[in-house]
């Protein structure tokens, strides 16, 4: 492709010759002739001048560079963008596999694909374009919308609704029963039926083995444009906003609710019933025992302010050397208390 219509393509100014052909991407320092490449950080800078690329995705403020320049305000976004045009996703179109299973009213959109030994069940809707890989498990009355893509042996439990350009990951289960039981005068525990069913909105993205359990009553819900990591596990009616960001081995408790704009770093715990205001961060490894507030950033289990945290994790080293000034003092003030040092009583 030629730089000049990549530039197009992706928004950017294009500085340098335009007629250079653009085969692949490659990092600044492995590049050689015919990649395009990318630099984010300033620390990435010098190589600027010292690369084989045969162009440079860059910031508008960037250094000048020997090579062609792709200019632009988020060279990030520009650089995924570029990889979607030189290497586009191939969705392969197979039909409806001749030991794929379909129950009573399936209804399947134009250019449906349904891979080897599926099964969708009774009244499920599949939206046009939608791409459905083999063993997956679609249960009754679940609808998926257009242009999906479902990878191998996911199970969407019955009364599930995706929306439009969802993509789930292999192995995971959307609509599972929440963990919901009711203790007797015995104490034996009386499971809780699950009635309630998930709803995932447009352009959601579901990782490789998300649990996401369908609500006691009403809907689990995950917001448009919302992604969503590997090894998550999100629990009866939660209902998380639109575009958030959930990273790998994330726990959320029944009932909570996480605003638009989020980020839960990898292995955040969030309890039940808490609600994490719009545009907050929190970081990885905490846990979030207390609602937040909009625009929060948070650290540490017990989840308490960033900078506050910070101040007591470079606190934590000199705990030690504390201890032992205190207790130097403590046999200080001893002797000076048996000596009569410490009795300031008058006659």
């Amino acid at each position: 492709m030629k730089l000049a219509e990549l530039a197009e393509l992706l928004g950017c100014v294009l500085v340098g010759d335009g007629s250079v052909e653009v085969t692949g991407l490659s990092g600044i320092e492995e590049a050689k002739e015919g990649d395009l490449s990318f630099v984010v950080h300033s620390r990435y800078f010098p190589c600027l001048a010292t690369t084989k690329a045969a162009a440079v995705i860059v910031h508008h403020n960037a250094p000048s560079c020997p090579r062609p320049t792709l200019r632009t305000d988020n060279p990030y976004l520009a650089f995924a963008k570029a990889l979607s045009c030189l290497y586009p996703r191939l969705i392969p179109s197979f039909g409806v596999h001749p030991s794929a299973i379909l129950g009573p009213g399936v209804h399947l959109g134009e250019g449906v694909s349904i891979g080897a030994l599926c099964y969708l069940g009774k009244e499920v809707e599949i939206g046009e374009g939608t791409t459905i890989y083999p063993q997956v498990y679609v249960g009754e009355g679940s609808k998926i919308g257009a242009r999906c893509l479902i990878y191998p042996q996911v199970t969407i439990r019955e009364g599930v609704i995706l929306g439009d350009r969802v993509i789930v990951h292999c192995g995971a289960v959307i609509g599972s029963d929440g963990f919901g039981y009711a203790r007797d005068a015995d104490g034996r525990y009386f499971k809780i039926p699950q009635v309630g069913g998930v709803l995932v909105e447009d352009e959601v993205e579901i990782g490789a083995n998300v649990t996401i359990d369908r609500a006691t009553l009403g809907l689990t819900r995950i917001g448009r444009g919302t992604k969503i990591d590997n090894l998550v596990q999100i629990a009866h009616n939660v209902v998380i906003g639109q575009d958030t960001v959930i990273v790998a081995q994330v726990g959320i408790a029944g009932s909570a609710k996480v605003g638009d704009r989020v980020t839960l770093a990898g292995q955040v715990g969030v309890v039940d019933h808490v609600e994490i205001g719009d545009d907050s961060t929190v970081g990885p490894q905490s846990g979030v025992a207390q609602s937040l507030p909009p625009k929060s950033v948070v650290m540490g289990s017990p989840a308490i302010p960033h900078q506050t945290w910070k101040r007591i994790v470079l606190s934590l080293p000199k705990i030690l050397e504390l201890l032992k000034t205190l207790r130097r003092l403590e046999d200080r003030m001893g002797r000076f208390e048996e000596k009569g040092g410490g009795d300031d009583r008058r006659e």
